[in-house]
């Protein structure tokens, strides 16, 4: 496309965006009717609708989507964020009307606990355009961008929870972006905030580049040194190694959510277009890839590991038929839990055992023999159900969920949890033939990492033992392609540096994993003697169990910008696999160079996305605030140490200049105060103080403290409304931003200590705003 096209395009695209404003919301869409005859015949026949309600179903269909809204379970803020929910913006909004229609107060969802998850009947065009829920939408942008409320869809809540992740399980999410799902693993693995390394992790890999900084911005958001972001196509997934007892071991994670690629049709309600796009092919083509991420993710599952297999699909062929090939080609190493007590509250159909297949043409087949031979190529057996009725019983399927959309006012959704009890039948055979490669006077001498060890870099199995495995047939040929590739890979990997032993000319090296998208920068790790230790072990008086070690920079060369710390396990996975696997980001920036450091004593200052990591090691520098502290330090650009109380002035009085910690701890004896801690970086000046915080981060402490925060449309707060509200209103829409956008709030923890407006009120809100969105 010219440059000429593609400007001709925008203009169209925004006058477009102008009419329907000009139009009314949703004015964008009305070419599209909400009818599909495909559809509804090939759903009623079917039959996976209980008797009577088809009409509810499709009715259901065609309404919009409630908005939901989940409080991130992780943060020891939950709690307040809760309390200041229910007892201010929840009471405002109950029995108000707004164009005729009578807006119900938000409720929570009955089966996600602890009351983390609300849903409501307003629409997000109500919620952004009602002068009288102002306050409501900004409190729900405000807190999405601090990451402390999330916008996700009700029954995309519920695979995370069906996981029960522990805080040391090793997790894997196959096909991550756009991360609302990733966010709540991270969550359940810091249930216990006062621990800042759990001892597991989660890795979020997606196969689209682009969407993986994607992923990292709503990652960014949790703070977690936790979580390693990867680029790869889930169906070949690299074996990940691991250092273990001083050997190289396997990774087999305990939790994998296979959240797969899908057909969408459960989504309708909220993504309209696939109204006029769907058709039966789009489950066909998508079958085998799903299969092929299933098995994937089986292999990498640990023994007693819990997987789940979740589409936004409600069609079989994506759902039950995906769950039972799997279930036969385990042969009985995987089995379909039973999670109907799991989450109480949840309507949902049992997964279903007989479905046929239809053609884009509308033509029916029940059967694999009834097939012509010209459709072999788009349908394939493992389509079609079972034909031994004892094999079908010994699967299992009803233990399947399948969640309608006129149940309880949600999307479509299926969902299977999968048990692993022993190892899949192909990797029990490997060990013997394998033997060859480690034995291999390559694999024994020192200097060659990269030869695959046994489990990462199978060999391939001769064509009838691969026939004996599979259960024969060319669908077998087609799953085992990801493990053919790998075992390639190992054997020429092999051969080459055996040749290179014995000087013998061998078979050319093996191409090398294409990275696609953007170069990243390195991930090099500090040492225990790295020189930059040296003035901050002594400026912050650093425990003697800090872990030197987790620290990391992304340069080899020059100055270091920032230091990021990740946790023991994941530098394990980074450090034993760079070569295999494309890492996107890991690690929470905990320091970052201040240019007048040195007139400090010390180069770096303190990061707040990292001070909840870091504190429990740092033994000095820290001040302990009050509440009304915290409100002056968060209202006041740059306020004399006089302002502070007089304990917290004392305090300040006897540290030097440079970067500090500001701590308040929790009064449990006065309990209108904040009932949780709060940590946040700062600066002490030469006669003034001031909070490095981003700024959505200072609207969330304030609006915990009970300070008014929200701004007037008036004068330059207007502009604020014109040009950041679109910006925001992206934010709102599962945050699918550009990745660059995780800066904007970074900036604002890296303001200028040479600020004019230094003692600038919080109250005319708009400067800083718009510094923001000019980023």
């Amino acid at each position: 496309m010219g440059k000429r096209s593609r400007q001709r395009q925008r203009n169209q695209g925004s006058a477009g965006g102008r009419d329907r404003d000009a139009a009314g919301w949703g004015a964008g869409y009305a070419d599209i009717v909400k009818e599909n005859k495909l559809f509804e015949s090939y759903y009623k026949e079917l039959g996976l609708i209980p008797e009577g309600e088809f009409e509810q179903f499709m009715e259901a269909m065609r309404e919009p989507l409630p908005a939901t809204i989940r409080i991130t379970g992780y943060k020891s803020h939950a709690k307040e964020i809760l309390h200041c929910l229910k007892e201010k913006y929840f009471k405002d909004i109950q029995d108000l009307e707004i164009d005729g229609q009578k807006i119900e107060a938000p409720q929570a969802l009955s089966w996600y606990p602890d009351e983390q998850a609300w849903h409501t009947n307003m629409s997000r065009k109500i919620i952004r355009k009602s002068p009288l829920l102002e306050k409501f939408h900004q409190f729900l942008v405000s807190e999405t961008e601090s990451g402390n409320i999330s916008r996700q869809e009700a029954v995309s809540m519920i695979p995370p929870l069906l996981l029960k992740i522990e805080p040391h399980h090793k997790i894997l999410d196959m096909c991550a972006a756009p991360g609302s799902k990733t966010a709540q693993l991270i969550e359940m693995l810091h249930a216990d905030m006062d621990v800042p390394f759990p001892e597991g992790f989660v890795i979020a890999n997606d196969v689209d580049n682009k969407r993986c900084y994607l992923l990292v911005h709503q990652a960014k958001r949790f703070n977690s040194p936790c979580i390693m972001v990867v680029n790869h196509d889930a169906s070949c997934m690299p074996m990940l190694q691991i250092d273990l007892d001083g050997k190289k071991d396997i990774l087999f994670y305990d939790c994998i959510l296979c959240d797969v690629p899908c057909s969408g049709d459960g989504t309708m309600r909220k993504n309209i277009d696939v109204w006029k796009k769907w058709t039966t092919s789009s489950s066909l083509h998508l079958h085998g890839l799903q299969l092929r991420i299933a098995v994937r993710g089986a292999e990498q599952l640990a023994v007693g590991g819990r997987m789940v297999y979740s589409t936004c699909s409600l069609n079989p062929i994506e759902d039950e038929a995906v769950i039972a090939a799997l279930l036969e080609k385990s042969e009985g190493a995987l089995e379909l839990a039973d999670c109907s007590a799991d989450l109480p509250g949840l309507k949902w159909m049992p997964g279903v055992t007989t479905w046929k297949l239809m053609t884009k043409q509308g033509q029916w087949y029940a059967d694999w023999s009834e097939v012509p031979a010209s459709h072999h190529t788009q349908i394939r057996p493992t389509m079609f159900p079972p034909k031994n009725p004892e094999k079908v019983a010994s699967m299992h399927l009803e233990r399947c969920m399948r969640i309608l959309p006129h149940h309880q006012n949600t999307g479509g959704f299926f969902v299977a949890v999968l048990l692993k009890k022993a190892p899949m039948p192909w990797n029990k055979r490997y060990p013997k033939l394998r033997k060859d490669v480690s034995s291999c006077p390559a694999a024994q001498t020192e200097g060659s990492p990269l030869v695959p060890s046994p489990v990462d870099a199978p060999h391939p199995l001769p064509e009838s033992s691969q026939e004996e495995v599979e259960g024969g047939g060319p669908e077998g040929k087609v799953d085992r392609e990801a493990e053919e590739d790998e075992a390639s890979k190992g054997a020429s990997l092999a051969q080459e540096a055996n040749a290179k032993q014995d000087g013998v000319c061998g078979p050319p090296p093996s191409k090398k994993m294409k990275l696609f998208g953007y170069k990243e920068d390195p991930f090099v790790f500090a040492t225990e003697d790295d020189p930059i230790f040296t003035t901050i072990q002594s400026f912050y008086d650093l425990s003697p169990d800090f872990p030197k070690l987790n620290v990391l920079t992304r340069t080899h060369e020059g100055k270091k910008r920032h230091l990021y710390m990740v946790s023991k396990e994941l530098r394990n996975v980074l450090l034993n696999n760079s070569e295999r696997i494309k890492v996107i980001n890991t690690g929470v920036k905990v320091w970052s160079r201040n240019s007048d450091g040195e007139e400090f004593a010390c180069a770096f200052r303190l990061a707040q996305e990292g001070i909840y990591t870091l504190q429990p090691y740092i033994r000095s520098r820290i001040i302990r605030v009050s509440v009304e502290d915290i409100k002056v330090l968060l209202t006041q650009e740059n306020p004399f140490l006089s302002k502070l109380q007089d304990d917290a002035h004392a305090q300040a009085k006897k540290i030097g200049m440079g970067s500090i910690v500001l701590k308040y701890i929790p009064n449990p004896s006065n309990p209108e105060e904040p009932q949780c801690s709060i940590q946040l970086c700062g600066w002490r000046g030469k006669t003034s103080i001031r909070a490095f915080v981003p700024h959505n981060e200072r609207l969330h402490y304030l609006r915990m403290l009970g300070v008014e925060v929200f701004r007037d449309k008036q004068g330059l707060g207007q502009k604020r409304t014109d040009g950041e509200q679109e910006g925001k209103e992206g934010a709102e829409d599962d945050m699918e931003k550009d990745a660059e956008e995780e800066e904007v709030g970074g900036n604002e923890g890296e303001l200028d200590l040479d600020n004019s407006n230094k003692n600038e009120s919080l109250e005319p809100k708009s400067e800083s705003c718009n510094k923001e969105t000019s980023g």
